[in-house]
């Protein structure tokens, strides 16, 4: 991939991961963190509303069923890794319902929120 296609496809994932993040907002939830990353995973969105907290991962695709086959084994493998280190030290956190959720942005269409997506085998 060359430097140009590099940075594009930063800023569409960017763009997507503000529009998911305002549309979580206007859902109920409250964004704990953004672009969490460890080493060997990472987590796009970390959002709290009740006693549920969701580790989202967001993908930009042209159709939903393209961005849900995106996050394959070893995306949801990399998102459970960073969602168990965030959780290390914070207690409270696991009082709450934990799950892994995805936004799917898609052209022309309100993102997508879509529940339990994989397990997060705490």
């Amino acid at each position: 991939m060359s430097q140009i296609a590099r940075r594009r496809a930063l800023r569409l994932g960017l763009r997507a991961e503000t529009m998911a993040a305002l549309v979580l907002r206007l859902r109920g939830w409250q964004i704990l963190a953004r672009r969490y990353k460890v080493p060997g995973g990472e987590v796009d969105i970390i959002a709290r509303r009740g006693d549920i907290i969701a580790f989202v991962e967001v993908k930009a695709r042209a159709t939903p069923d393209a961005a849900l086959a995106a996050i394959d084994a070893v995306k949801q493998r990399r998102l459970r890794l960073a969602a168990r280190r965030w959780l290390s030290g914070k207690d409270w956190a696991l009082a709450c319902a934990l799950r892994c959720d995805a936004v799917l942005v898609v052209p022309r269409r309100w993102p997508q929120h879509v529940a339990d997506i994989c397990p997060l085998l705490i």
